[in-house]
């Protein structure tokens, strides 16, 4: 290369530095893919360029990947460090061959015949200028930004223009090695390496751009066409005497309402956006999983993402998340409260499209809804919905509204190709705006309704919100599912296509609440409600210092010794740091005299944190029972815990979604650990470590609310076990009030009426409502309850309801 040239080139890479933003994804490629750096690695490429090997030698510095520049040596041989299945295209004519690709696999495949330790990693490298997906009119804009197949001019034009937004994307290595012993090393083999590189980069394309955009009038006028609508405008028609053009302008009207308008201008924007605001309002956001949905995704799933709702922020969380992922931000079913100016068109144009929170019998819209949702699926879009409906007051999930889930099924049912997957999203954060508006509508005070005035006050109170935590659950593949639980339903579906199967709706609320279950399988245990779950169940809600620190290292090592799922995530640091992090966020105050410092909750804040205690009380609540059982139980035994557990847990299960699979051996571990963190000595009899009682005690208080719920429950049904279900969610919710008033209960869920009716449904479907159930089991039930209650607070409970007998 002469030095005339090397300047020339020189000069190019710094002018593309100065025009080039790059986002890498995944951001740590050796943690997410199966990166082994001690292994040989050679880059593929799609297409030979040199603004995309530029990309790759400053990503790869950055790192700490092999440099694309340096050649690979290998038993004496130079060997490229990157390969591409194709040359430039020139501006005019033909561009190269791959004949080089071929060239290079051949040799490396000859190299892995005479070597047979020699493992190459082949790493293919996907290069995004841009990621408008494009539209079914695309105008000449989108001609001369023609992404896929660019001449050097395009490219050009697509680093000046888009150069912002530039995404690289590393994929899982592929094995040579493998490749050799599996399939041989002859020259077949490198025109099918070839073949399936090509397929790889044309889904990667389709990972990160999404599908082409319909012209919205043209959706519309799909939508006309379709013969259930057509059937619903005859229908509304005759039914409400109007003409058919009246009835299939209101069909249009019901579209225009409905229907999304995305724009990737608008998500480019919004993208700086957000960015500015993320950075501004926490400190990280903590993912996890993310790559198993990118797989999703890259293998032609339908992805329908499903996650729990806490804030308003979860709409543009979520999306975000997603777009940096390297996956396209999903179509998202909006409440209409949400359509107001300026959010709702924004939203709109963002992907969100709007569900009435009733359909109220009618069917044309019904009929206008489905189909859209339809031809979503059908396009290939990914849908996001909340299954709860709503944002959730207390902090835990709410019972799951099952129509959403109805229509995707149906859709199903009606006979899309392509598997799809719930994907189940946790959200979590350690600062909800909203959590004072949340307290004040569970006292009583009526919803306000969203505005543009609420945008700005929210805006104004921006502030440090600690961290974000989106972890994705374990996936759940809706025909997979539907075969699980009626093993016939295709052939079933193919004999009678038109009537709805006796089975679809225990099997949907089947589906919610495995939803819901592997949404809570997912949660992130954070230093907000770590800290929140500790002091909660202290007296005053403070403790010393250092027996704060030491109880939050406890919950650390029983969270990551004897995890709850492998989905869960558990902040990093020891209880020094989760401390120092909630007295940061103004969580906690510290408070010093002559014997030490003492941590409390803000009391401004004591309501608000039971909301982040529950984020995750489902992950502490088992070991928690146990540890009630180990401090009120004399001579307690792994047999009488484990009896205690199962006796109690259906109970949780239906309160909490968990979804333990095998609990047994769940308890057993705990139990060990316990043994280990010296809190209690013996292996069938256990024996309480009295030096470290408070620890077990302060845990046990975590459960406090929940068994007094339970003892009011079955006290009533031991007194009166022919009731009915409504009058015990009655009596219950009456009972809770008085003993929240006389010891102090504050926690809002304590008082929802809407949890003791879940609790009736589960004790109706375990048989113990109606006198079915034999009055030595009630009795037996109440007395274990009982037993793990203090004492002031049992007497209240038995005096109460003596009284009301």
């Amino acid at each position: 290369m002469s030095k005339q040239d090397s300047f020339w080139l020189k000069s190019l890479r710094w002018i593309q530095d100065k025009l080039v933003h790059t986002i890498t994804v995944p951001q740590r490629p050796f943690d997410d893919l199966n990166l082994d750096p001690e292994r040989p690695m050679i880059y593929v490429l799609k297409t030979s360029s040199f603004s995309d090997m530029n990309v790759l030698l400053n990503i790869s510095q950055q790192l700490g990947l092999p440099s694309p520049n340096e050649p690979l040596m290998l038993k004496g041989r130079m060997i490229p460090r990157v390969v591409c299945l194709e040359g430039a295209k020139p501006l005019f004519g033909r561009r190269a061959g791959n004949e080089p690709f071929l060239e290079a696999f051949t040799q490396l495949l000859e190299l892995h015949r005479q070597d047979s330790e020699l493992d190459v990693q082949l790493v293919p490298v996907s290069l995004f200028w841009g990621r408008t997906p494009g539209k079914d009119d695309d105008t000449m804009k989108a001609a001369v930004l023609e992404r896929e197949d660019p001449s050097w001019l395009r490219k050009a034009l697509m680093i000046l223009f888009l150069g912002r937004h530039n995404f690289i994307q590393f994929s899982n290595a592929v094995s040579l090695r493998y490749m050799a012993d599996e399939h041989g090393t002859d020259q077949s083999i490198a025109h099918k390496l070839a073949r399936v590189a090509r397929v790889h980069f044309r889904r990667q394309r389709k990972v990160m751009t999404g599908p082409a955009l319909p012209n919205r009038q043209a959706l519309f006028h799909s939508l006309l066409n379709a013969e259930n609508i057509k059937r619903a405008i005859e229908e509304e028609a005759a039914s409400k005497q109007i003409s058919e053009a009246e009835a299939k302008a209101r069909a249009i009207e019901y579209m225009d309402e409905i229907a999304a308008d995305y724009s990737d201008s608008l998500v480019r924007i919004a993208e700086r956006i957000l960015t500015w605001l993320w950075n501004k309002l926490y400190k990280g956001i903590n993912i996890k999983g993310a790559e198993h949905v990118r797989q999703l995704h890259h293998d032609g799933h339908e992805i329908v993402y499903v996650p729990c709702h806490r804030s308003h922020m979860d709409y543009l969380l979520l999306s975000y998340i997603l777009y940096f992922q390297g996956m396209v931000p999903p179509h998202i079913a909006a409440g209409i409260n949400l359509n107001f100016w300026p959010a709702g068109p924004m939203f709109r144009r963002g992907g969100a499209f709007f569900i009435r929170r009733s359909f109220n019998g009618n069917k044309l819209y019904t009929a206008v809804f489905r189909e859209y949702l339809d031809q979503l699926f059908a396009k290939g879009y990914s849908v996001e919905y909340f299954t709860e409906g709503g944002r959730s007051r207390t902090g835990r999930l709410l019972v799951p509204k099952t129509g959403m889930l109805a229509m995707t099924v149906n859709s199903v049912l009606r006979g899309i190709e392509r598997p799809v997957t719930l994907v189940p999203v946790y959200l979590g954060y350690d600062h909800v705006m909203e959590v004072a508006t949340y307290h004040k509508e569970l006292s009583g005070k009526k919803k306000e309704k969203e505005s543009v005035w609420q945008v700005f006050g929210a805006i104004r109170k921006l502030g440090n919100f600690g961290q974000g935590y989106v972890n994705f659950g374990q996936p759940i593949n809706l025909q997979n599912f539907l075969t699980e639980n009626v093993a016939d339903w295709r052939e079933q579906l193919a004999n009678e296509p038109e009537s709805k199967p006796s089975w679809l709706t225990p099997v949907v609320n089947q589906l919610a609440t495995r939803v819901m279950t592997n949404i809570n399988d997912a949660a992130a245990a954070s230093a907000v409600t770590l800290n929140s779950a500790v002091l909660l169940a202290a007296e005053q809600n403070a403790l010393e210092r250092n027996q704060l620190e030491k109880q939050l290292d406890l919950y650390l090592k029983l969270l990551k010794g004897v995890p709850y799922t492998g989905y869960m995530s558990v902040v990093e640091g020891d209880g020094q740091s989760l401390v120092d992090q909630g007295l940061e966020l103004k969580k906690l105050v510290q408070e010093s005299d002559g014997l030490g410092d003492i941590v409390r909750i803000d009391p401004v804040h004591t309501l608000s944190m039971t909301y982040y205690r529950n984020n995750i009380i489902h992950l502490l609540i088992v070991p928690a029972l146990i540890a009630n059982c180990l401090t009120r139980y004399e001579a307690c035994s792994r047999d009488s815990v484990q009896d205690t557990v199962k006796e109690f847990y259906p109970l949780l299960e239906a309160e909490l979604f968990m979804g333990i699979d095998d609990l047994t051996g769940y308890v057993d571990r705990l139990l060990s650990e316990f043994v280990e963190e010296g809190l209690i000595s013996g292996e069938t009899v256990y024996q309480v470590n009295q030096g470290k009682i408070n620890m077990l005690l302060l845990l046990s208080g975590l459960i406090s609310e929940t068994m007094q719920r339970y003892a009011i429950i079955f006290n009533l049904l031991a007194s009166r076990p022919a009731i009915e279900r409504a009058e015990l969610e009655a009596e219950s919710h009456l009972l809770a009030q008085r003993l929240g008033a006389l010891h102090g209960v504050t926690a809002p869920e304590f008082y929802d009426k809407k949890l003791y009716g879940t609790l009736s449904v589960r004790l109706k479907d375990l048989g113990y409502l109606a006198g079915k159930a034999k009055p030595e089991v009630i009795e037996r039930v109440r007395n274990h309850s009982n037993s793990l209650l203090r004492s002031s607070v049992r007497q209240t409970i038995v005096e109460a309801v003596a009284a009301e007998h």
